[in-house]
Parts: structure tokens; C-alpha cells; sequence
């Protein structure tokens, strides 16, 4: 069996470059799928604790968590196309805040 620490350092290294990611990266596409890394590896961190604590509260937890990461792409891509539709422009630094 795998010791619980080594999936929580697996966790702690995609939660650090998912948060990288979203410091680094200008291009929202690549911003929304860091955040999906970050969201990710704190579902690592859940089961992990769940499966070491013989408890099924954090598989549910990780339920809901990949319920609002579908939600949240289904959004965020809708936002991304409408926002290309406007301005063909998909970096973050080129985008002024509400207005057209």
C-alpha cells in the first residue's frame, strides 16, 4: 500500500503548478485549465484522507467538487467563446474590464 504522504505530495505538486499556471499563463484557456488542476489535485487530497481515515465523506466531497468543475468549464468556455466572438482576442492582458 502506498503511505497517505505521498499522495498528499502528489496533491501539494499539482496544486503548485496548477496555481503556476494560472499566475503565468495569459491565455484564458490555459487559466481555466490550471484552475481545473488545482481542482484536481484537491480531489487527490480528499480521497486520499478518505481512504486513510476509512471514511466516505471525502469521495462525496469529491463528488460535488466535480460537479461545480463541470459547471465551471461549461461557463467559463461559454464566457471564452462569447468573449472571442467580440474582441478575437484570448489573452488576458489584452482584455479591459466591461467594455466593448
Amino acid at each position: 500500500m502506498v503511505p497517505l504522504e505521498w499522495y498528499l505530495a502528489l496533491s501539494f505538486l499539482l496544486f503548485s503548478i496548477g496555481v503556476i499556471g494560472v499566475l503565468v499563463r495569459r491565455n484564458i484557456i490555459m487559466v481555466l485549465l490550471s484552475i481545473e488542476i488545482v481542482l484536481n489535485s484537491v480531489n487527490i487530497a480528499f480521497v486520499s484522507y478518505a481512504y486513510a481515515l476509512h471514511s466516505i465523506a471525502g469521495q462525496i466531497i469529491v463528488f460535488f467538487v466535480l460537479t461545480m468543475a463541470a459547471a465551471e468549464v461549461a461557463l467559463g468556455l461559454a464566457l471564452i467563446i462569447a468573449l472571442y466572438r467580440v474582441r478575437s482576442v484570448l489573452n488576458v492582458d489584452e482584455i479591459s474590464l466591461l467594455r466593448m
